[in-house]
């Protein structure tokens, strides 16, 4: 989509109807949008009266609406819609909306099959519509600072990318994320593996093919708590995901293997913290300590000192939305295409026929 949408005058910012306000909507979309020029959070969706108060105390002038219903009767009044819903509702929401003739950004995992994400991806084409996928961790600081590696040749030929997004949650937290129910496309698979998956894609390439393991480890779990997945990208790089909330130490987060060198990184990017936080874009975010540094070198443990600290590049969520509104505003690229989404799901899809059928699954 190029130029500016219907119904917004020359000059004005996008209005954005947000729909859903628990942690994706609350605590990333919302502050970002709201920080994010060219775009003005103008609606909320939510039925539950807490977060309707919250939403309203966060941001005094946006308008509420209990029901997407509701939203869609005053399309006209709205530039681009934004999915932070249960994963079930991506499809459905994302359908009406371009529909309804408005842009749309979904939160991953965009859709429950690869098959789907393309289906909604060539019915915005078909509109001409701006159809983008919320994978923030692209622009997590240990990513951004993994790309600037790479693309200097620092590593040399990279054979192997270890990848870890681990936690330590022995007790489950309940709710639809870890929910049994296929429906709900709850489990660690399709949740932080959208972002681990996605990661190694960008950095690397198609997938040839996956093996997995998936497990329920802790007791009254429903659905996986435990996973890996090694997917051979059709250059040769082999990637090592972990995803788990049973991991009682740590791993790094991201362990990359080259040629003449490698890249050793701790800890988590600090955004979404400081956005759990309360604190919102500006100097200095994104920035970590230089003792979370990673390390960049050959033949010795960083632990034991080896190589050298490698600055890690500042982390920019904001990023994501500001391209958003380049793309609607001046037709700039989309940032995260549904397709580039649905060449993750088919990792995914993989993943779990892998782990189901004990096999390595060609794409």
């Amino acid at each position: 989509m190029t130029g500016t949408p219907l119904g917004t005058a020359p000059g004005s910012p996008l209005r954005v109807g947000l729909v859903g306000y628990g942690l994706a909507g609350s605590v990333f979309h919302a502050p970002l949008i709201a920080a994010t020029q060219g775009l003005a959070l103008d609606t909320v969706v939510t039925s539950n009266p807490e977060r309707q108060r919250q939403a309203r105390a966060e941001f005094p002038d946006v308008r509420l609406a209990a029901t997407p219903d509701e939203l869609f009767g005053r399309a006209a009044e709205l530039d681009l819609i934004v999915v932070a819903s249960p994963n079930k509702t991506h499809v459905p929401l994302a359908t009406t909306a371009l529909k309804a003739g408005l842009p749309v950004v979904v939160d991953k995992p965009v859709a429950g099959t690869a098959a789907e994400a393309r289906e909604l991806a060539a019915l915005a084409e078909e509109r001409e519509l701006l159809l983008s996928v919320f994978q923030n961790r692209r622009w997590d600081n240990d990513f951004l600072t993994l790309r600037k590696l790479l693309n200097e040749g620092e590593l040399g030929d990279v054979w192997r990318f270890e990848s870890r997004f681990e936690r330590w949650r022995p007790k489950p937290k309940g709710g639809w994320r870890e929910s049994g129910d296929p429906a709900e496309i709850g489990g660690l698979l399709y949740d932080l593996g959208s972002h681990v998956v996605d990661q190694a894609l960008v950095l690397f390439g198609p997938a040839a093919s996956v093996y997995a393991e998936t497990d329920i480890r802790r007791p009254g779990a429903e659905t996986d708590d435990d996973t890996f997945i090694a997917i051979t990208h059709t250059g040769g790089v082999r990637s090592h995901l972990y995803v788990s909330a049973t991991t009682a130490q740590l791993g790094p987060r991201f362990r990359v293997l080259g040629s003449t060198a490698g890249y050793v990184k701790y800890g988590l990017d600090p955004q979404e913290a400081a956005l759990r936080d309360g604190l919102r874009p500006g100097p200095d975010w994104g920035v970590e300590p230089e003792s979370l540094w990673g390390r960049v070198g050959s033949g010795e443990s960083p632990v034991t000192g080896g190589g050298h600290a490698e600055p890690t590049l500042p982390g920019d969520y904001p990023a994501y939305y500001a391209a958003v509104a380049k793309a609607l505003l001046e037709g700039a690229p989309n940032p995260v295409t549904a397709r580039e989404a649905a060449a993750a799901l088919d990792v995914l899809e993989a993943a779990r026929r892998s782990a189901r059928e004990k096999v390595t699954v060609t794409l």
